[in-house]
């Protein structure tokens, strides 16, 4: 016997199941146990994970952590400021440093203006200080390159050239291009307006019906595609035309530019010219185009920061200064002013202090922290690092990779042949310095027709990217220097050739051109080529910027750009276009180290793995049969440290399964083989992933659109079944052949489609090919489908319809034509690729090896997996779902999970019968799949444990088997049996691995308790480093396992509401004064005052309102009602929204400014995204006259929130109230509740302590339990259990009291399973419950009580029993576990 244990790893649980397998005919197959450990991600984690999102919730939250991280670093800056401040005399600690006062709204402003030229108070040169080191400017990063961002200027030397000749951009290119110079440099954006404003305002008297101010605005901020199209929409203008040689219209454009400054042009050339303008100053906007503008706009002014925004201010006093960002060096540049203007009039301030100031608290930056570390060690060399893949090393290697695997075949003949030497050298130089090349760019550059030959790249190649920049530039440059033309006509070898001959003549060394990886020792790191590479790859942002500097190189990467023009010549305009490049930042697997051992025989034509061995290097890490029968294994699998992968959602799936086999080893030993099964996401790459979903998304439209159309005529279809909407797709794929099929051209109708004379027909049969897929399908009639048997369609129609074999292979490749045009739009018609090349295959053709490829392509996570079970199982195997899912047939284990659930679903009335075809009458679950239950994983698992090699060898050779003299005819006949089928035919299944395995099945899966992770743990106790003087500390720090809080900060107010009141104990005499109608509220008084104001005596036994009703007159005509209206003051919770499609307008405040926005909306029809969108053309007024536009609006948010602060004045000090305490500002909702703690009072009752994870927290970090057990101890109660998310209850129900079960029993888990019920969601008197084997949580109302429970108040769970269930789902305790240290809450 083989103990097996089988697993099915899906996303969000793991499936499993333990097997005996028979290993001979004596022994029987047997089920020793199955289970499921379900372990829930978030629904944004899953979803993110699936759709292949980067970011995960923690990396969302983490931007946000990394946002206030920067507001604590500010506040830390302002305090050293302050300490340091006082300490020099500056300032005192009463020293007033805000704006205090009457008309102080702008003084710091006005300060900060003053202090660049004359002298001011020490007091407010310090405010001045601190209002620098609130705003620091901004500091550029060459790799966090944003394209909404835009670029940023540098060509501060040709605006002062512009603005002392009084030139345009457009003159002082014209004449740059009349003195034979091609180079057009970049200009800022405030020129290009200029010019643009310029030309427009001049053509505007000969053309003032056009030129309009209306017009003029509709052009602001379009790109020259919208401009060119506004004015032939709005004018019905085209563009002039410019046609010749790429110089000659370089040199009208410009031409045209000057002229419409002096002179009257036809509209059609003005149009040209305004559009490639728009085009300019589009392309220079943006983020950083507008800070270069500010820039060069102190610059010209000679102005600080401060005197630039005051000026403004002074202009429009209720101006927003709000993004006007500048960059840090204008910063640094006005502190350098206003601290040597002051240092003129006060000694304090000395050069050391001016330093430290400076240096060490406003503007110091730290830097980033190293990442090194993240880097992944080399797979060949694991001491060494790996390599970056912009490396000029990595780039050849990966080349060379790519040539020697590279395969041509004759279309025509269908000969095979690798590259010879001349051909590899060619194309890999190709590559090197064009890039990618597509798959017949490589053919053309081979010199090879494109009809006759293809490569096995159908994508074609992928080249050096990082020569195809550099190239670039080094041909831009050339032709700017008046060399070198039609690049794209050269060969890559004429290119460098040229280039080389160019480089010495422009003041450039042609080593930049040379690059050998074949040099050995320190030689390698000193080629140019690499020290170019290097340079730019890894150089540091610039720290600061000398004045001349700035002139010459601008305000970014000005380090990077000054040592490209004094260390390898390039002049500065072409050095910036070389610090723009975007070199890939990744990592590849490998060393320089291993590259370079490896790189001399891939060089010689050695394919990867073969290169690899001839290096000394194991590539596949594959152990022969020995290495793997001798290999040393461990005992249990080792959890994965935190964070050591990527991707936390792997690293949780895995951490689960080391969990469940390290107790299925505990519990039943170490199996002598694993099989796995991964879900499909988890073997595709987050891209795949992301595509995966949206094709999910989009057929699930597409089929729900299929079923309403055969629910109609002429199909009338009642109930159409996934077959029905498959047959229905293989029609609409004929219409292009007016729905004939493809083997005989025979017409099919509407009414016949559906009959027992059309069948789904496998293009190639699957008992050659184990192919379900959708591409090897197509409609036939049931005679021919017989007549084919099981040959290929190719073969089929060459033997039996040779004669319309032509008519046959045109019917194809019309259809596939069709898709060939549609493919890309909504409406796709004819047939795929995929299918096309089926139809055209021969038998000889198909391939071995189907399903073990697919089992090779699994992604990371299959073989991570794979890769520590092997640290552990002898022998571990994955098998793909394709196999799983065929067997799971054969075996008839298709319909178990709904025949273990349609009792339960009958018995509610959650059952239909539906009619298929016969009048065939089946009983279904309503909206119901397998996926419903949990325990359909574990059938998955079973399938998969039983899954051997011989099953996939069979399946993966179909073809091969049924010949008697081949080995798999034996496995054939071990594995398969022939099955009659219902319509008296026979087809070969496979045999089930025990003796009634259908019922033996059922019978484990009804057995079966789901193990659920549940979210005990509050805190995790982190360990962190830190350094000072020179010693390294240690501190342990207690993080929180999620949020604190939801991140909406919410303001309070208080609002006056009306709500109802019984007249009982309650209607005290304040109350009775609340009450909205005078007469109740005089008649209420009035009872109230009879017995003393005491609401018990006045309104409840003898008195209560039924038997003693209270009168509002003296003749007893008109009763108070039982329950009467109250005024009652509530507190809400407020936040400010900004005003878009998504606000809900019920939720608005002010009452005046909802009607404004309704009136909006219904103006728009009620189109919220055409009413509340682009706000700034069209604004929302709330006064028109005063120009008071809406932007945001105050909206009702929640009703219960937690303060984070409290109150205080400009001056930091608390705010208190007229009875002395504090007032709480900034409210937060404090998100999911951690548990609910049930106590026993001293009259017997049940009482409950609900306890949010904010709560949680703050107990852990104050030291104390997160339970409270003495809570209320004094006043007699007594503790009972929590409730936790995912924690385990049995409920009693009629005829069954858990009491009288013994729980630990694993005998009684088919009875316990129907009573056990997991913490769904808890609040205050409201806990949610749902069965253990319901994935779904709808709460269908039927389903209440079976599938979920929701109890409104303690004393509903009294008799509730909870227990413990392990990852095996065994009960392994029954009762609270009271003894549960804080230590254990706070472990990982």
């Amino acid at each position: 016997m083989k103990k097996i244990l089988g697993l099915d790893l899906g996303t969000t649980s793991i499936g499993w199941a333990l097997v005996n397998e028979a290993e001979n005919e004596y022994e029987q197959s047997e089920i020793i146990k199955l289970g499921v450990r379900v372990n829930p991600l978030t629904t944004d984690e899953q979803t993110d994970f699936e759709k292949g999102n980067p970011l995960s919730v923690n990396a969302d939250r983490t931007l946000k952590r990394g946002a206030r991280r920067n507001l604590q670093r500010y506040k830390l800056r302002r305090k050293n400021l302050m300490d340091l401040l006082t300490k020099s005399g500056i300032i005192t600690k009463d020293t007033v440093l805000t704006e205090d006062g009457s008309f102080t709204t702008h003084e710091t402003w006005r300060l900060r203006s003053l202090s660049a030229s004359d002298k001011i108070e020490k007091e407010e040169f310090a405010r001045v200080l601190f209002a620098i080191n609130k705003k620091r400017g901004y500091r550029s990063s060459r790799k966090a390159k944003n394209e909404e961002e835009g670029s940023v200027i540098d060509g501060m030397a040709i605006a002062k050239e512009l603005y002392d000749k009084r030139l345009t951009p457009g003159q002082y290119v014209l004449s740059l291009l009349n003195d034979g110079r091609k180079y057009i440099p970049e200009f800022y954006r405030s020129d290009l307006k200029s010019e643009f404003d310029a030309i427009w305002n001049y053509q505007k008297q000969y053309h003032p019906d056009i030129l309009t101010e209306e017009f003029y605005r509709k052009l602001e901020g379009q790109g020259q595609q919208n401009t060119r199209k506004l004015f032939l929409a709005v004018h019905k203008i085209y563009t002039a035309e410019n046609k010749g040689k790429r110089e000659q219209v370089k040199l009208q454009h410009y031409q045209w530019r000057v002229d419409a400054l002096q002179q009257q042009l036809p509209i059609e050339v003005i149009a040209y010219v305004l559009v490639e303008i728009n085009n300019n100053l589009n392309k220079s906007s943006g983020y950083l185009g507008a800070i270069s503008d500010r820039s060069k706009e102190l610059y010209f002014e000679k102005e600080t920061i401060g005197q630039n925004l005051y000026r403004q201010l002074q202009e429009n006093f209720h101006g927003s200064l709000k993004n006007k960002v500048f960059y840090r060096q204008d910063y640094l540049d006005e502190f350098e002013k206003i601290w040597e203007t002051q240092a003129q009039h006060y000694r304090e301030l000395t050069p050391e202090l001016k330093e430290e100031v400076r240096d060490v608290v406003i503007f110091y930056q730290r830097k980033l922290k190293s990442q090194k570390h993240l880097i992944s060690n080399c797979e060949f060399e694991p001491k060494h690092k790996a390599i970056p893949k912009s490396s000029p090393l990595f780039q050849e290697f990966k080349i060379w990779c790519l040539v020697n695997n590279v395969e041509l075949q004759n279309q025509k003949s269908k000969e095979q042949r690798k590259l010879d030497e001349t051909e590899r050298q060619l194309l890999f130089e190709e590559l090197n310095v064009r890039g990618d090349l597509s798959h017949d760019q490589v053919l053309k550059c081979l010199e090879l027709p494109k009809k006759e030959w293809k490569l096995n790249y159908k994508e074609g190649l992928s080249g050096n990217t990082t020569n195809q920049q550099l190239y670039e530039v080094y041909q831009l440059v050339a032709e700017y220097e008046g060399y070198g033309f039609d690049w794209a006509k050269k060969s890559a070898r004429e290119i460098n050739e040229e280039l080389k001959a160019i480089f010495p003549e422009i003041g450039l060394s042609e080593d930049l051109l040379r690059f050998d990886a074949d040099i050995k020792g320190n030689e390698f790191d000193k080629q140019a080529a690499y020290q170019l590479w290097h340079l730019i790859y890894s150089v540091e942002d610039d720290e600061k910027i000398s004045e001349e500097d700035q002139f010459v190189y601008g305000n970014s990467a000005v380090a990077l750009k000054k040592k490209l023009h004094k260390g390898f010549g390039f002049q500065p305009q072409y050095a910036a276009m070389l610090a723009n490049l975007n070199l890939q930042q990744d990592y590849g697997q490998l060393s320089a180290r291993a590259i370079k051992k490896i790189y001399p025989y891939l060089k010689k034509g050695f394919l990867y793995s073969e290169a690899c061995n001839a290096a000394g290097y194991n590539h596949s890490h594959s152990l022969n049969a020995e290495e793997l029968a001798s290999r040393e294994l461990k005992d249990q699998l080792n959890l994965l440290p935190k964070n050591s992968l990527r991707n936390p959602v792997v690293e949780k799936i895995l951490n689960q399964m080391v969990n469940l086999v390290n107790q299925v080893i505990e519990v039943y030993g170490k199996p002598d083989e694993v099989r796995v099964e991964l879900a499909r996401e988890l073997k595709k790459s987050a891209d795949e992933r992301k595509r995966m979903t949206q094709g999910i998304n989009d057929a699930k439209k597409r089929n729900e659109e299929i079923v309403k159309i055969l629910r109609n005529a002429p199909y009338n279809l009642t109930n159409p079944t996934r077959n029905d909407i498959t047959k229905y797709r293989l029609y609409q794929e004929l219409s292009e052949i007016g729905y004939k099929t493809i083997f005989t051209n025979r017409y099919i109708s509407p009414s016949e489609l559906f009959s027992k004379n059309i069948d789904i027909e496998h293009i190639i049969p699957k008992a050659k090919l184990f192919d379900d897929s959708f591409t090897n399908k197509t409609l036939a009639y049931r005679e021919v489908n017989l007549e084919k048997d099981d040959s290929t369609a190719l073969d089929f129609i060459s033997e039996k319809y040779h004669s319309d074999l032509r008519d046959y292979k045109d019917r194809v490749e019309s259809l596939y034509a069709a898709w060939l045009k549609t493919h890309n739009t909504k409406q796709v018609k004819g047939i795929s690729k995929a299918k096309y090349e089926k139809l055209l295959m021969k038998e000889v053709d198909l391939p071995n090896d189907f399903i073990e490829r697919d089992l090779r392509n699994s992604q990371y996570i299959a073989k991570k997996a794979k890769q520590m079970l092997m640290e552990v199982i002898r022998t571990v195997n994955t098998t793909s779902g394709s196999v799983t899912d065929r067997l799971r047939e054969d075996w008839g284990l298709v319909n178990v999970m709904k025949e273990l659930n349609l009792p339960k679903y009958k018995g509610l009335g959650l059952t239909e019968e539906q009619e298929r075809k016969d009048n065939k009458k089946v009983l279904v679950i309503k909206d119901w799949t397998k996926r419903n239950d949990h325990r359909h994983h574990a059938m998955d698992a079973l399938t998969v444990a039983f899954t051997s090699h011989s099953h996939v060898q069979y399946l993966n050779n179909l073809h091969a088997s049924r010949n008697i003299q081949s080995e798999l005819h034996g496995i054939r006949k071990k594995i398969t049996e022939l099955q009659a089928t219902k319509s008296g035919n026979s087809k070969r299944v496979f045999k089930a691995p025990i003796p009634n395995f259908r019922q033996e099945a059922k019978n484990h899966l009804e057995q079966i308790l789901i193990s659920f992770k549940a979210k005990n743990k509050v805190v995790t106790q982190n360990v962190n480093y830190y350094k000072k003087s020179g010693e390294t500390y240690k501190k342990v720090q207690l993080t929180p396992r999620g949020q604190l809080h939801k991140e909406t900060v919410y303001g309070r107010i208080i609002e006056q509401g009306v709500k109802e009141e019984k007249l009982g104990a309650k209607m005290t005499f304040e109350t009775a004064l609340k009450v909205c109608k005078p007469k109740y509220k005089d008649a209420i008084l009035r009872r109230l005052a009879e017995f003393g104001n005491d609401a018990k005596k006045a309104f409840t036994g003898t008195n209560s309102v039924a038997k003693n009703p209270v009168y509002t007159d003296a003749v007893k005509q008109e009763q108070v009602p039982e329950k009467v209206k109250i005024h009652v003051a509530e507190e809400n919770y407020t936040i400010r929204k900004e005003i878009g499609p998504d606000l809900k307008l019920d939720k608005i405040i002010d009452e005046g400014v909802k009607r404004i926005l309704s009136a909006r909306l219904e103006e728009f029809g009620g189109n919220a995204k055409e009413a509340f969108s682009n706000l700034d053309k069209n604004p929302i007024w709330l006064n028109e006259k005063a120009g008071i536009a809406m932007k945001r609006v105050k909206i009702s948010g929640v009703k219960n929130a937690e303060a984070l602060h409290d109150q205080k004045d400009r001056n930091g000090n608390l705010i208190m109230d007229a009875e002395g305490k504090t007032k709480p500002v900034d409210f937060v909702s404090t998100g999911n509740n951690h548990h609910v703690a049930i106590y026993r009072d001293h009259k017997g009752k049940l009482q409950e302590q609900v306890v949010s994870f904010y709560e949680a927290v703050a107990r852990v970090n104050a030291g104390v339990s997160v339970i409270d057990y003495d809570y209320k101890k004094k006043e007699g109660w007594q503790f009972l259990f929590t409730m936790k998310q995912n924690e385990m209850f049995v409920f009693p129900a009629e005829g069954f009291d858990p009491n009288d079960v013994d729980l630990l029993d694993a005998k009684n888990a088919k009875v316990v399973s129907k009573h056990l019920y997991r913490v769904q969601k808890i609040g205050t008197k409201d806990y949610w419950f749902r069965h253990h084997l319901e994935t779904m949580i709808n709460d269908i109302k039927e389903l209440s009580d079976i599938g979920y429970k929701r109890k409104r108040n303690p004393e509903s769970i009294k008799d509730i029993v909870k227990v413990r269930i392990n990852h095996l789902g065994e009960i392994v305790h029954v009762g609270e576990e009271v003894q549960q240290k804080q230590e254990v809450e706070m472990s990982i």
